[in-house]
């Protein structure tokens, strides 16, 4: 039998580095939510036809059209203004990966399950960087943002 549960004193010590942790999780989880609801991307396309910029959702906040539109047919306008939404898109789930991993860890299972549910809700599929690990996530988000507390 372990002979540290025994010793109230090492049993103290135990609950405490394990406290220290979980308020440790708890603050670095808090940060990274904040700075990740914080991000807006934009990208421009290639032709400068558009630039686009996206909320922390992925959401489309800005459109900008240039007046060389006028020279293009419009189903290039469309098809171009969709482009650089996933080239957008694409960016924001980079930037949010350096910030899952800046704040929680890449390695923590935390930080891979958010990684993973970011990467699937952005670029619609699992995350491009890491390994892969299955995460049960049965939540629907909507067009509500994966980051604010319901």
């Amino acid at each position: 039998m372990d002979e540290r549960i025994l010793d109230p004193d090492g049993a103290r010590e135990h609950l405490a580095a394990w406290k220290g942790r979980i308020d440790k999780l708890a603050a670095d989880t808090q940060a990274m939510s904040e700075r990740l609801q914080a991000v807006r991307v934009t990208a421009n396309d290639a032709t400068g036809l558009a630039e686009v910029t996206v909320d922390s959702t992925g959401a489309l906040v800005d459109l900008k059209l240039t007046d060389r539109i006028q020279r293009v047919a419009p189903s290039v306008v469309a098809q171009t203004i969709l482009a650089t939404l996933g080239d957008a898109r694409t960016k924001l789930a980079d930037r949010s990966q350096e910030i899952i991993a800046d704040t929680v860890g890449a390695e923590s299972a935390a930080g891979r399950a958010i990684a993973e549910s970011v990467g699937r809700h952005l670029r619609g599929g699992p995350a491009a960087a890491g390994p892969a690990s299955h995460v049960d996530d049965d939540e629907d988000y909507g067009n509500t943002s994966y980051l604010r507390e319901r």
